[in-house]
């Protein structure tokens, strides 16, 4: 019987010539990524049982993305001890503020990660590596455990493939893919089990996705439950295939087959609470806001900030109307400069930060206020995400966000007019 790609992966990365849902292994990761808000914790928690080392320091990373800027006494203070533990820990891989961006995307940019790798991460959005075809398993507080030991126990998980046909219509992108799948899911209308399952796209929509759209999709299905979402290798380098890429046997067993057509979809705003409280665009249209956020993991690629720019182009963003645009990665922003979208943006009146997680990191840059109304491409929206906890956190694509920001007001980004030219 053949494998699902997940199953190749934790197969080899345990030693085992084959597994199958169900087993319990205990997989040796190529990589153990941190990020810069559970470091000092980690640290602590394992010094205080008596380590003073952690177990292949070379393949450990830090990345610097949550707080970025310092914008407390707090936060100059965490900065400071990642740098010493860094040291301390002999950690391989540091990345501090400014040298590499948002930790779910830089690995891809730089190589870090690459196709076939299976590693652990301290946070969920690790899922972003699957674009690629690399298999990220968040562990969370558990990571102390992958720091002392070397791995944790991993059970295989099944697999749910979805094959997504079609062209959907101009405007629609694929966090609006996305959020109606999360959507489908959770209400039951799919008729399929998710939780702990990994996703593995495929279909005629799927393949035709840049790395991009890989990710927004990767990062938004995230939220629900899945235990990590998969694509066939491709290397956003350019490299060969080589013998650590994998993909799915021809007779695989996956849990469920699905095949849906998204030629009809159209685009998506998510309402606060939950990325899969999905609906139509139409049904929120008006809402005034006061906020708008492009970047993120889900949405802080070039790719989705050019179209956003291509929404924005010849307008302005409205008066009342706070545009934050944050980079993903520093290589983001620095082609951002040389092909003239940081120079769009500022004409528009958009507020642009440095790469990370922006106001999507508890509001860390660019905050919401008390009863503020806020729409973004943020990855999650639940209460106090982006700062005060009774403020309102809609989620859209990039097409979405910009064409909101220019109306001051949640705007459909099929609409040809949505503000007088500049």
């Amino acid at each position: 019987m053949g494998m699902t790609l997940v199953e190749k992966m934790l197969a080899r990365a345990s030693g085992k010539t084959s597994v199958k849902p169900g087993d319990i292994v205990l997989p040796d990761p190529e990589l153990v990524i941190v990020h810069d808000g559970y470091v000092e914790s980690a640290y602590k928690q394992l010094s205080d049982i008596g380590y003073r080392r952690v177990t292949n320091p070379e393949r450990v990373v830090f990345v610097t993305d949550h707080q970025v800027i310092y914008t407390t006494p707090a936060g100059i203070m965490q900065g400071r001890a990642n740098r010493r533990i860094a040291a301390e820990w002999r950690v391989g891989h540091f990345y501090d503020a400014g040298q590499g961006g948002h930790g779910h995307l830089f690995p891809i940019e730089t190589g870090l990660v690459r196709p076939g790798m299976f590693l652990f991460a301290y946070d969920m959005h690790c899922t972003n590596f699957g674009a690629i075809g690399a298999c990220a398993m968040r562990v969370g507080p558990n990571v102390v455990s992958v720091l002392a030991t070397g791995t944790t126990w991993t059970v295989v998980p099944h697999t749910l493939r979805i094959l997504l046909q079609g062209t959907p219509s101009p405007g629609v992108h694929p966090r609006d893919v996305g959020f109606w799948l999360a959507n489908q899911l959770t209400s039951g209308n799919l008729g399929v089990e998710f939780d702990y399952r990994v996703v593995e796209f495929g279909g005629s929509y799927s393949d035709r996705l840049p790395l991009a759209g890989r990710v927004a999709l990767c990062n938004t299905l995230t939220e629900i439950g899945v235990l990590n979402i998969l694509f066939p290798p491709m290397s956003p380098q350019g490299l060969p295939r080589d013998a650590s890429w994998m993909e799915s046997d021809a007779d695989a067993q996956f849990e469920h087959t699905l095949t849906l057509d998204i030629s009809r979809l159209a685009p998506q705003v998510a309402l606060p609470g939950a990325p899969d409280r999905a609906v139509r665009v139409d049904d929120t249209l008006g809402i005034a806001i006061d906020h708008a956020y492009l970047g993120s993991c889900g949405s802080g690629m070039y790719e989705d900030l050019e179209a956003a720019a291509q929404v924005l182009a010849g307008h302005r963003v409205a008066p009342n109307v706070r545009l934050i645009v944050v980079p993903g990665t520093v290589e983001t922003a620095k082609r951002m400069a040389r092909e003239g979208l940081t120079q769009q943006f500022l004409d528009a009146g958009a507020i642009l930060l440095p790469p990370g997680c922006g106001p999507c990191a508890g509001g860390a840059g660019g905050p919401l206020g008390p009863g503020e109304t806020s729409i973004s491409t943020a990855a999650t929206n639940g209460p106090g995400r982006m700062g005060a906890k009774d403020a309102l956190c809609y989620l859209g694509s990039p097409l979405t966000v910009a064409a909101s920001a220019i109306a001051g007001r949640i705007a459909d980004p099929r609409q040809a007019q949505l503000a007088p030219a500049l």
